[in-house]
């Protein structure tokens, strides 16, 4: 087995750093919300909702995911703003319960919400049944605001087992499928495996690692955004 992936196995146990590193979210999710009514005109809205894989936990401003897949895609031609709706420490629960805020206080209904969250259940050892009801709440929510998704998953780390492994990962793949949702398999893919490109905690990725998780992940919100501004125009 690959010596960095034992590493994040190793550490994403014994660290907590998903969980702790998050004090108040409705204080932080009111920012994002104010955040938004400050931005200029743009063409296309892409809520990225997750937890501190998502927030850009201990990064400057501008390292984040939501402002580096911005920029991606403003650099690709598409004038697109994407808020930033993560919140470290946040499990699907919490997300389940905080969803609806962060969509109601927004300035418009999205083109697209990127969903990512799991990462925290994992650490708590939170049933992975569990975790995938609360994910088909937030999907049903969605679906029922007619707002086009797509999931990025995580992998449970190799020591909590086969069993809860085999549970969890399922979960992604098996929503993707369900909901039609395009579907990043693993958010960190091609990171955690490589130390230059996490912070010292070997669970968040710095700015370079957060750099490599647009490179994969901004062709697929492209092609989202792509089909469901054809399916609009269809109708």
């Amino acid at each position: 087995m690959n010596r960095g992936f034992w590493l994040y196995g190793a550490l994403i146990v014994a660290i907590q750093g998903l969980v702790a590193c998050g004090s108040n979210p409705v204080a932080e999710n009111k920012a994002h919300v104010q955040e938004t009514a400050k931005v200029q005109q743009y063409d296309r809205l892409v809520v990225a909702f997750g937890d501190s894989l998502y927030a850009g936990y201990r990064l400057a401003p501008n390292e984040g995911l939501a402002p580096q897949l911005q920029a991606a895609l403003q650099a690709d031609g598409i004038n697109a703003r994407v808020h930033n709706a993560g919140v470290s420490g946040d499990t699907t629960a919490a997300g389940k319960t905080r969803l609806a805020f962060v969509l109601d206080n927004l300035d418009r209904k999205p083109d697209l919400v990127v969903l990512g969250l799991g990462g925290n259940d994992m650490l708590r050892g939170i049933k992975p049944a569990e975790t995938k009801a609360n994910m088909v709440a937030m999907l049903d929510e969605l679906k029922r605001r007619e707002i086009p998704v797509m999931l990025t998953g995580m992998i449970a780390a190799p020591n909590l087992g086969q069993d809860y492994g085999n549970a969890f990962n399922a979960i992604f793949p098996q929503l993707a499928k369900q909901y039609d949702a395009p579907l990043y398999p693993f958010f960190l893919e091609g990171v955690v495996t490589d130390s230059g490109l996490m912070l010292p905690d070997n669970i968040h990725p710095n700015a370079k690692g957060v750099s490599r998780v647009v490179e994969g992940l901004s062709p697929l919100v492209e092609a989202a955004l792509k089909d469901n501004k054809e399916a609009v125009l269809e109708k």
